[in-house]
């Protein structure tokens, strides 16, 4: 099947980035980094893509979903992640197979009561094989990954701004875009990740399973250009086990804008995104600001 560059690298593709602060408390994958048609991979091909994160929270929500009123807590994280991509011309079940792998690194800081820190690290590895169909008015993916606790992580229960998690975390992603008109200006995408936790080594707590959805809703504007509305969904699904582990359950959800544009010379795509955090339970709630920089070689 012969397949457009430009269309597909618009893609936000399938990235998990890990972030540790009370205001993630779970999860190895932080929502917002994919919006607009971010459940499809691209054409085969070699690729090069930077993930430049900003998370930022001045409040802190308790199970209900009300303000905490957390004194002076600040929540921050910058986060960049280089992840290589490959999409083979192999093809099993019709769908072409591709490896990709990332290293995230990161500056985290946290403030509440007994706590004032800042700290830049390494993160945990993460790699994944994935499956991609592109049907004419769809594109289909699905993928298998793992983290593993490679970086920098807590050795007891509360808060922390290490880098990494301390246990390994396979996950599962799944996600659709649709196409709703002929010329594929109109796109509405899914994607979807389940996580299954294990026991983190030092403090023993096994955190709960969680569920990431994210979507986005775009036009293209012009040949090069999609605008687009998006948001996330992330719930914790089991609850925390071990000795000192929490009983609540977190929870987020946000929405926001987001614009893609590809530079077909050097073969080069851009997205900006921005996600406001509307409703958070058991964890902070803040704002999201993704830059991606995709590359192909």
């Amino acid at each position: 099947m012969k397949i457009r560059f430009g269309r597909l690298l618009l893609a936000a593709g399938m990235l998990w980035l890990p972030l540790l602060l009370s205001a993630q408390p779970t999860a190895h994958y932080t929502p917002g980094v994919e919006g607009i048609k971010g459940a499809s991979l691209p054409p085969p091909g070699f690729y090069v893509r930077d993930y430049n994160v900003v998370y930022y929270a001045t409040r802190a929500n308790d199970a209900s979903g009300n303000n905490a009123h957390v004194p002076n807590f600040r929540a921050f994280t910058y986060a960049n992640v280089p992840r290589v991509i490959w999409i083979s011309d192999t093809q099993v079940l019709g769908g072409y197979v591709g490896v990709d792998a990332l290293l995230p690194f990161l500056y985290q800081s946290l403030r509440v009561p007994g706590y004032d820190q800042g700290t830049l690290g390494v993160g945990d590895f993460f790699a994944e094989s994935t499956l991609s169909w592109h049907p004419r008015q769809f594109d289909l993916a699905v993928g298998l990954g793992v983290w593993a606790p490679t970086g920098d992580a807590p050795t007891q229960p509360g808060p922390s701004t290490r880098a990494g998690l301390g246990y390994w975390t396979p996950m599962l992603t799944a996600g659709a875009t649709w196409y709703l008109d002929t010329n594929k200006t109109w796109a509405v995408s899914l994607l979807n990740r389940y996580e299954f936790n294990t026991k983190q080594r030092d403090t023993h707590i096994t955190p709960g399973q969680a569920y990431t959805l994210e979507w986005g809703l775009s036009k293209t504007v012009a040949k090069v250009i999609d605008l687009g509305a998006v948001g996330y969904y992330q719930q914790q699904v089991t609850t925390d086990r071990g000795t000192g582990a929490s009983p609540d359950r977190d929870r987020v959800l946000a929405v926001g804008p987001e614009i893609n544009v590809v530079f077909p010379g050097p073969m080069l795509f851009a997205s900006f995104r921005y996600n406001y955090e509307f409703l958070a339970q058991s964890r902070a709630q803040g704002h999201t600001f993704t830059l991606t920089l995709t590359k192909r070689f």
